[in-house]
């Protein structure tokens, strides 16, 4: 199991996650301290350098992964109806991460509509076979039997979203009928009101119990499990990937013991 924040370039989160004094520049390198994969956000607006790619594998340890997401270009503005390769670009440059690559998330918007479905069927049979991919459907009408079974015939995680879209019960229940030798989560949370990084502010007690025992049922019919926080979720995502560690049998790393180490830099 593998269980990570979304991102992890937060000024805020200088005192009561990383140690105080710590430099953005060393941000990634704690982090990875802490937790063990991380879902990059940035690759979604373009396509990473080489050199930035080679930076993020330079900077953190073996064992680490990254999870990416595949740019706008392709999910929102041309809509799966790649034209300009684009996507084959974004492939071999994350390519570079070697053995760090986990999936690639595909997050289509909610207007992406179930109308769009040869759009769908064109670009999975497109995906690299040695390539990890989950998709985001953001529009209750895509999650029926047929199009798990598409996803399932090409080894596609249905990406599990615990946010205002799809309802969180029955995310949970599609958590028992996995379309891919993996699973990918995410935890957003209902809306984007919270906007303090610094601090947990809702309790989300009771869905961390909720997904523990889907994720305890889920192991038993994938290889890996990776599971991704967001600050909106409960205010301060690091506390909460950390709780949910606790939960799922992980050993959470003490903030304390980041600050030990920062003698290193």
């Amino acid at each position: 199991m593998h269980i990570g924040t979304q991102g992890w370039n937060y000024d805020a989160w200088v005192g009561p996650f990383y140690p105080d004094g710590t430099r953005p520049s060393d941000f990634l390198t704690v982090y990875a301290r802490a937790f063990d994969t991380v879902e990059v956000d940035s690759t979604f607006y373009a396509s990473p350098a080489v050199t930035t790619v080679r930076s993020w594998a330079d900077r953190t340890p073996k064992g680490f992964i990254f999870a990416l997401k595949l740019p706008q270009e392709v999910t929102h503005e041309q809509r799966l109806r790649d034209v300009t390769g684009a996507t084959e670009i974004f492939f071999e440059r994350v390519r570079d991460l070697g053995e760090k690559l986990g999936p690639v998330l595909v997050q289509m918007g909610p207007d992406f509509q179930p109308g769009e479905l040869p759009a769908l069927v064109d670009f999975l049979g497109r995906v690299p076979k040695d390539l990890k991919v989950a998709i985001e459907f953001r529009h209750r009408g895509w999650i029926t039997e047929g199009v798990l079974a598409l996803l399932r015939e090409h080894n596609i995680a249905l990406a599990l979203s615990d946010g205002r879209w799809i309802p969180r019960k029955l995310m949970i229940n599609l958590a028992a009928r996995p379309t891919a030798d993996f699973a990918y989560i995410r935890w957003m949370g209902p809306n984007r009101d919270l906007v303090d990084y610094a601090r947990v502010q809702v309790d989300r007690s009771y869905e961390i119990d909720l997904w523990s025992e889907a994720i305890g049922e889920m192991s038993k019919n994938v290889s890996q499990v990776y599971g991704y926080v967001a600050n909106t979720f409960s205010g301060h995502s690091p506390a909460t990937a950390r709780e949910f560690q606790y939960r799922l049998g992980l050993t959470p790393v003490d903030p304390d013991l980041l600050g030990e180490q920062m003698s290193l830099f």
